[in-house]
């Protein structure tokens, strides 16, 4: 039953992964594209672990796919806050169709 859950939350995974994809292509500019990417490669990917994890058991491999949930939860959001503020800064514009811009807002 376990294989059988894990091979779903895996193919729930490649699916948001996909998304993401896409998003890096269908989406305006370079803010846009980092928050689409990043959730949902975020999630994907951190899915896609917990499928390992949930078919490998207490296992080497399940406790490295584990590492690994923890490891992206943490560090994709940081990547793309600071990929977006390094580009916000360097002064890529945004899409005309933005609304809102914290971080001018900010200064």
């Amino acid at each position: 039953m376990s294989e059988i859950a894990g091979q779903a939350i895996i193919i729930i995974g490649a699916l948001f992964n996909l998304f993401g994809c896409i998003g890096l292509i269908r989406l305006p500019d370079v803010y846009n594209r980092l928050q689409g990417a990043t959730k949902c490669v975020t999630l994907g990917t951190c899915s896609i672990m917990l499928g390992v994890l949930i078919s490998a058991g207490v296992s080497p491999t399940g406790m490295k796919a584990l590492a690994a949930i923890v490891f992206i939860a943490i560090t994709a959001p940081t990547a793309a806050h600071a990929l977006s503020r390094g580009a916000h800064k360097s002064g890529i514009p945004l899409w005309e169709g933005s609304v809102v811009d914290k971080y001018e807002e900010e200064k």
